[in-house]
């Protein structure tokens, strides 16, 4: 049988691989790294630092391979065990490479058996597509650069794209907008992100679905009318007098005004097409004298304001009175909507961080940044089509209950959770005070027993601490590795307690001896601005740690103090894509030039570099949160803002990492399912065979996630530097395949949600 032009590919692919993959080494990234303050540079004797130093400092920028020619070329009583973990890194390299040829291939040949298994049909269905697309996407990844476009030129994969250009039109015009999104667009913007028609289209489809969404009743919460209630005209306009003083700089009012009216204008298009019921409607003729209305609006307004002349505050005032008695002769929606997705979308041209918190939504809101909220504490997750207890919390109502990590919630308050939504489960699971009850009907597979449980709700708050898994009482373990001392603490918000207890935690580690700290920043969207300097004063004895430059009066600074600050132990930060806010103060200002504190490893952060306040000025059970200033690091240098940078077509915004390390999407899999196995907390008396009871070594958590393998030989390796004699043990290639290679216990739960 002939093979296919997808698996000929292929061949073609592995031969590049084969021909550059003997350099197993990332690509240089930053110049920046552990150096010597300028200060000891002046007082130190005029000689060359020793190789073990010198080959350090290399690693703690990325160049593993120039590290191991020096220890080669020069090597001294200490470089034994640095090429130890060189050699440790080559292992660990050489597996990803092989472990991506195998990826690569099984893409390819998943591509294949799609193009076969669709030879006779002239148009492909949308699961058809849906799976074509992911092989396509998960291909194009794993093949190196310059032949990823390869891929699209294969016949078969041109057909694809052209169905799912056409499905997407069919859709649009249809009022399908989560169809043409979802099934067309979503894959669209992965191939060619860097399409702006594209990526544009995509935003106006999801305004769209957000729009439809908004007006449509919950099936499980709360209903439009009530999601709108309360909204008053005063709250905008309360909102405009902050912005126009407070603003972190000079507010762009017509800007707003051309984004408010696109969005009244989609407004009208989802009245006009929607196929879903919605809370109001309107006919064919409101919606034609609507849109013609807006027309007029838009054209006035470019007579009122030409090029040359700006808008202010009360000119946006004035558009929305007249777009809301616009409304009430033709779509006739209650003026709260009107308000609420005039006032969305005008604050969008601002930033995406700028927004009103309306009243239904701000107890959700506080949630989200104390960290603390009404429930009967377990994550749960419905990733697998069950609504499924991930993992309990220590000393909740829970925890006491007899509920365990596996069981399977089948009811809650007498209904059904088959067909209920992860979202509404927690809503219903949460929808009360503090000391009423809930009830759950629950199943656990290890027995098939049923039973239920009437749980008092109780406050809730989730440490934002976690160690690298679970010990058998519940307690997080944060030693990493015992025989070396290195510790590790993985924080996932900056919340008000954030400070306090990690230096607990840190105290806990000295008592056995800590040596060095892996602190993993990774997905950590960040919190409170305090919060972050808490962090970043335990390891700084002094100076500045961030700078706010507001755009009206004197920046604020948030400075280090030497009493409370830890020993100066080797440290090293991991950074992700989701790594943002509080995040980036923190890497930013330990590995600033000012401080030099800790390596970060990882990939570039998120670039949020902003700050925010919230405000209940705006009255009536609202809030207003706006960006009030950009934060500058120690050495004065302002974190480059993701969007700004957008605008710029750069793409060196946030905070770059010392030593890069890329993940790929199958590595990033497996890395959350691991780390999801060993934070699961069951009952002191769960069993053994019951279902996901299993935890990894430390061995499977290191390979399996790259970055922290390389964080960990970057820690050592400045623990080398500084004398430290290491106790390491000799992986061989197979060892390290062998832990990578480890299949989770647990499924995937990508959906995990606390309440």
């Amino acid at each position: 049988m002939k093979v296919s032009v997808l698996l000929s590919l292929t061949l073609s692919i592995f031969g590049f691989f084969l021909l550059t993959g003997s350099s197993c080494y990332p690509d240089k990234t930053s110049s920046r790294g552990v150096s010597l303050h300028p200060a000891a540079v002046a007082a130190a004797p005029a000689t060359a630092p020793s190789p073990t130093v010198a080959a350090v400092e290399l690693i703690t920028k990325g160049d593993f391979e120039q590290a191991a020619q020096l220890i080669q070329s020069k090597p001294d009583a200490e470089s034994g065990e640095l090429t130890k973990l060189i050699s440790r890194y080559d292992s660990l390299q050489q597996s990803r490479l092989e472990e991506r040829q195998k990826a690569l291939q099984e893409q390819m040949e998943e591509l294949d058996k799609i193009r076969q298994k669709t030879v006779d049909k002239q148009v492909l269905d949308v699961n058809d597509i849906d799976d074509a697309m992911i092989a396509v996407i998960r291909a194009r990844e794993f093949t190196p650069d310059q032949q990823k476009d390869q891929i699209l030129e294969d016949p078969f994969v041109k057909k694809v794209l052209d169905q799912l250009k056409s499905n997407a039109a069919a859709n649009e015009a249809n009022g399908k907008w989560i169809d043409a999104y979802a099934h067309s667009y979503y894959w669209l913007t992965l191939l060619y992100e860097d399409d702006k028609d594209i990526r544009n289209k995509a935003e106006e489809l999801t305004e769209l679905a957000e729009i439809e969404l908004a007006l449509k009743d919950s099936n499980c919460s709360e209903s439009a009318r009530e999601r709108f209630e309360g909204i008053e005209p005063v709250m905008f306009l309360r909102a405009l007098h902050l912005l126009d003083s407070n603003y972190v700089r000079v507010v762009e009012y017509g800007a707003m005004a051309d984004k408010a009216l696109h969005r009244c204008r989609l407004l009208g298009q989802v009245l006009a097409n929607t196929k879903e019921n919605l809370a109001w409607s309107a006919d064919a003729e409101a919606v034609r004298k609507w849109q013609s209305g807006l027309e007029a609006v838009k054209t006035q307004l470019a007579r009122e304001f030409p090029e040359n002349e700006k808008m202010k505050a009360e000119n946006l005032a004035e558009l929305l009175e007249d777009i809301l008695a616009l409304d009430s002769i033709t779509l006739k929606l209650p003026n709260e909507a009107m308000i609420a997705e005039f006032t969305e979308a005008a604050f969008e041209a601002l930033d995406p961080f700028t927004n009103m918190v309306w009243p239904w939504a701000v107890k959700d809101f506080e949630k989200s940044m104390t960290q603390q909220f009404t429930g009967i504490g377990v994550e749960i997750s419905k990733s697998s089509g069950t609504l499924k207890v991930v993992s309990l919390l220590p000393d909740t109502p829970a925890y006491k209950s007899g509920m365990d990590a596996g069981d399977e919630i089948v009811a809650v308050n007498g209904e059904e959770t088959k067909e209920m939504t992860i979202y509404c489960a927690v809503s219903k699971i949460t929808g009360g005070p503090k000391g009423t009850k809930v009830l759950l009907k629950l199943r656990r597979p290890s027995t098939g027993e049923i039973k239920e449980l009437n749980i008092t709700r109780d406050k809730i708050v989730v440490n934002s601490l976690r160690g690298w898994t679970r010990q058998s009482d519940g307690a997080w373990d944060y030693m990493i590795d015992p025989d070396n001392a290195v510790g590790y603490v993985r924080l996932t918000a900056f919340t008000e307690t954030t400070g306090e207890d990690l230096d607990a935690v840190l105290k806990q580690l000295e008592k056995k001896g800590l040596k060095g700290l892996i602190l993993d920043l990774r997905f950590n969207s960040g919190g409170y601005l305090q919060a972050a300097a808490d962090v970043v004063d335990l390891f700084v004895e002094e100076g500045v740690i961030v700078k706010s430059n507001p755009r009206h009066g004197f920046a604020t600074y948030e400075i280090a103090h030497r009493s409370g600050t830890h020993p100066n132990f080797p440290m090293v930060v991991l950074i992700n894509e989701a790594s943002a806010s509080a995040s980036e103060i923190v890497a930013g200002a330990l590995q600033d030039p000012k401080h030099q504190r800790a390596t970060l490893v990882g990939e570039r952060s998120y670039g949020k570099g902003s700050v925010q306040v919230v405000t209940p000025f705006t009255g009536g059970g609202s809030q207003l949160k706006y960006t009030v200033a950009y934060y500058h690091l120690p050495s004065d240098q302002q974190v480059k803002n993701r969007y700004q940078m957008e605008k710029l077509n750069r793409k060196d915004w946030g905070i770059a990492p010392d030593v890069e390390v890329k993940m790929l999407s199958n590595e990033l899999k497996s890395m959350i399912d691991l780390q999801r196995d060993n934070d699961v907390l069951f009952r002191t008396d769960h069993q053994d065979g019951d279902s996901g009871s299993s935890r990894h070594t430390v061995d499977e958590t290191v390979f399996r996630d790259p970055q922290l393998s390389t964080a960990l030989i970057v820690v050592q390796s400045k623990m080398a530097s500084q004398g430290t004699a290491l106790k390491l043990k000799d992986y061989s290639p197979e060892e390290i395949r062998a832990a990578r290679a480890v299949k989770s216990s647990l499924a995937s739960q990508t959906e995990a949600s606390q309440e």
